[in-house]
C-alpha cells in the first residue's frame, strides 16, 4: 500500500474512539500549584501545559513531565488524513532524524502531535508510523482535543486570524525545536533543508555553533 492509498484508506475508516474512552481519569487537566518562586520550571510549567496524551504505543504521558522535561526536543503537529503537506513533511522530518543519527532516542526526542484526535487514535498512528518506517526515538501523539488545543496555542502553532486558524492545514508546516534545560527554542518550516534544521538544533546545545548557510549549500 503507498502513502497515498493509505491517507485515502484512513478517510474512509470508522472512527473509533474506544481507546481513549476508556482511559481513567488521568487524561483529566491536572491541577498545578502556583510557586512562589518564578524559577525555571515554573516558567516552564506554565508556558507548557502537562496535558496527558497517549502514544502511539498506547502509552499515557504528560507532555511536560514525561516528553519535554530536561530533554531537546523536536516537535510538530500533523493528522493521518492530512493530504499532501503532512506526508512530504513526515517524509522531510525522517530525514531530519536520519541527520540526527543514533541521537535521536538518546539526547533528542521527536514528537508529532494529531490535531485530529477524534480520528486519529494510537491504532492509526502507529499504522502512519510504520508506513513511514519511522525510527524509534520519533512518537506520534493523540489526546482530547481540548488538551490538544491548549497544547498547540502554547506551543506557537496558532493563527492570530481565527479564519486562518480554524484550517487545519496552517498548524502543520512548522517544527519547533529546543531544549527545555536551557529554555531555548526555535522554529523552521518542516519542509526545509533537513540538515540545516538539523544544524540549528545542534547550534542551541551548550557548545554549539551557529551554522553557516554557505557550507551548508556548498
Amino acid at each position: 500500500m503507498n502513502k497515498r492509498d493509505f491517507i485515502k484508506k484512513m478517510t474512509g475508516a470508522a472512527l473509533s474512539l474506544a481507546a481513549l474512552a476508556a482511559l481513567p481519569e488521568v487524561f483529566a487537566s491536572p491541577h498545578r500549584a502556583t510557586p512562589k518562586k518564578a524559577d525555571h520550571t515554573t516558567r516552564s510549567k506554565r508556558d507548557f501545559p502537562n496535558v496527558p496524551l497517549l502514544t502511539h504505543e498506547g502509552k499515557v504521558v504528560h507532555f511536560y513531565d514525561d516528553l519535554i522535561k530536561d530533554k531537546t526536543v523536536m516537535i510538530n503537529f500533523m493528522y493521518v488524513r492530512c493530504g499532501d503537506i503532512c506526508p512530504g513533511m513526515t517524509a522531510n522530518l525522517k530525514q531530519v532524524q536520519k541527520e540526527l543519527g543514533d541521537r535521536v532516542g538518546k539526547d533528542i526526542f521527536m514528537y508529532s502531535i494529531s490535531i485530529e484526535p477524534e480520528h486519529d487514535t494510537p491504532a492509526m498512528l502507529k499504522a502512519y508510523s510504520e508506513l513511514f518506517q519511522v525510527k524509534p526515538g520519533w512518537t506520534f501523539l493523540t489526546g482530547k482535543k481540548a488538551d490538544i488545543e491548549l497544547l498547540r496555542k502554547s506551543l506557537g502553532f496558532a493563527n492570530s486570524d481565527p479564519a486562518i486558524d480554524k484550517d487545519k492545514t496552517q498548524h502543520t508546516g512548522v517544527v519547533k525545536f529546543g531544549i527545555e534545560s536551557l529554555e531555548r527554542w526555535g522554529m523552521s518550516p518542516a519542509l526545509g533543508d533537513p540538515k540545516y534544521i538539523a544544524e540549528y538544533l545542534r547550534w542551541m546545545e551548550p557548545n554549539g555553533s551557529r551554522p553557516k548557510l554557505s557550507e551548508m549549500m556548498g
